[in-house]
């Protein structure tokens, strides 16, 4: 490239993302001359992530420039790529969503991709992500967006419908070390001769393919699974208390195995995608009981354990060479330096499927491993989406359609309709004075015009 890349980070103060990005962008021998700008609406926490870079570009000796702003339209000219990766009181109305479904039956681990979880965050962030869209095609519209705020296939397909004219893509970190994980599970090495292949819609991927050097290691990751399980089901029995994103995930993945004939990849979402675990069984026969639902103190407690330590390094308690050792690559950072170096690297991004899934449609948004470079992802050719996990995933993705298309119109029959389409939902009576009840409890995080 004739200049040095500029990325603007909408969201500085995202604790997944935002010390990552800093991280990044000083050790990169690609990024660190370029240009990195903070935008955070909350000013004492843009104010406490620029202090942060300032000492680790200082301690590094980096020629990274530095801007930050608490107003996005003063640092987004000339940028190259900009990063959505904000909230509003995230765990707060996640919390909420939860709480909240669960009288109705439905039991979110997570709360913020699928179900109402997933269809009530996407109100409450896309006028934000839609409004700096548009401030993106007015001030710099040769730049890339990468949105990395969940639901992500959501509010990717929002913006690849609603604003053809802006170069997007949707990244979620959760399968960033997901091949080198089935490479130890399946025990072999990392290498080239590693071919994994893991798709469909974003945290609902199926382990469709796997092979070292051309044998079949599929069996061999399933037995490690299996393994796993057991070792689950004997810490139930003897009361181990574990969150609920991380509870009998390796069953559970076993049992959709066993009735699917694939692993879901990321299993910690996928779990919640399915209606198995929302209630008993009628006879009791099932193995794993109800999903727990997301606990909104042990985020807010972890919340305040990594803002601490960001106090830490600011007010110096805490040497700032210790932030070297603490992180390292960030999916959305990794993908731009893949772009903007042209490294080759294959990454999982989330876009149109355009082909690469055979009986999918073309316009189907799904996470695929693709090639990419500035020109944009190029998926990577898929097997077919087996029968069975393939109505699955037109499910979810038709929600997501809904949804999006209810957020970008504010229309209260869409909004009905992709919360009886989405599958956690069982009653049409139930789903209407769940939505009565969200929005009423969420007025001030969602538009004025849903009331109107």
């Amino acid at each position: 490239m004739a200049h040095s890349p500029k990325v603007v980070i909408l969201g500085a103060g995202s604790l997944f993302f935002g010390r990552k990005a800093v991280w990044q962008m000083i050790h990169s021998p690609h990024l660190r001359t370029g240009t990195l700008a903070l935008v955070d609406t909350d000013a004492d926490r843009l104010a406490k992530m620029k202090t942060l870079a300032e000492k680790a570009i200082a301690h590094n000796d980096a020629p990274l420039k530095l801007e930050a702003s608490t107003d996005r339209r003063e640092v987004l000219k000339d940028a190259d790529f900009v990063v959505f990766s904000f909230a509003d009181r995230n765990a707060h109305f996640r919390g909420v969503d939860c709480d909240t479904s669960v009288k109705y039956g439905i039991r979110m681990c997570s709360g913020d991709t699928i179900g109402p979880g997933g269809v009530f965050r996407t109100l409450r962030e896309w006028p934000e992500i839609a409004g700096s869209a548009r401030d993106v095609l007015e001030l710099c519209p040769d730049a890339w967006v990468i949105n990395y705020i969940n639901p992500a296939a959501v509010h990717g397909m929002g913006l690849a419908r609603f604003f053809p004219d802006l170069k997007s893509m949707a990244l979620c970190d959760a399968q960033f070390t997901l091949h080198e994980n089935y490479a130890k599970a399946a025990g072999v090495p990392f290498d080239d001769k590693l071919k994994l292949r893991s798709g469909g819609p974003n945290h609902f991927t199926w382990l469709l393919e796997a092979s070292y050097d051309g044998k079949d290691i599929l069996p061999d990751i399933v037995d490690h699974v299996r393994k796993n399980a057991d070792d689950d089901l004997n810490q139930q029995a003897q009361g181990y208390a574990t969150q609920a994103k991380g509870w009998l995930n390796n069953g559970i993945a076993v049992e959709l195995h066993d009735a699917f004939g694939y692993l879901p990849a990321v299993i910690a979402h996928t779990k919640e995608y399915v209606r198995f675990y929302q209630r008993p069984g009628t006879v009791g026969r099932d193995t794993h009981p109800p999903l727990k639902i997301f606990e909104v103190p042990d985020r807010l407690k972890w919340t305040d354990e990594v803002w601490q330590r960001v106090d830490d390094y600011v007010s110096g308690s805490v040497d700032i060479a210790e932030f070297d050792t603490e992180f390292g690559p960030d999916p959305a950072t990794d993908l731009i330096e893949n772009m903007w170096a042209g490294l080759g690297k294959s990454m999982h991004i989330n876009t149109a499927n355009g082909g690469a899934v055979p009986n999918m449609a073309d316009d189907a948004f799904l996470e695929l491993l693709c090639e990419v470079d500035m020109d944009g992802p190029r998926p990577l050719p898929y097997p077919e989406m087996p029968r069975g996990i393939r109505g699955l995933c037109e499910q979810v993705l038709d929600t997501h359609e809904l949804t999006a298309a209810a957020a970008f119109h504010t229309d209260r029959d869409l909004l009905r309709r992709a919360l009886l389409t989405d599958p956690l939902t069982y009653s049409v009576g139930d789903t209407d004075a769940l939505i009565d009840e969200l929005l009423e409890l969420q007025r001030d995080a969602v538009s004025s015009d849903w009331f109107d």
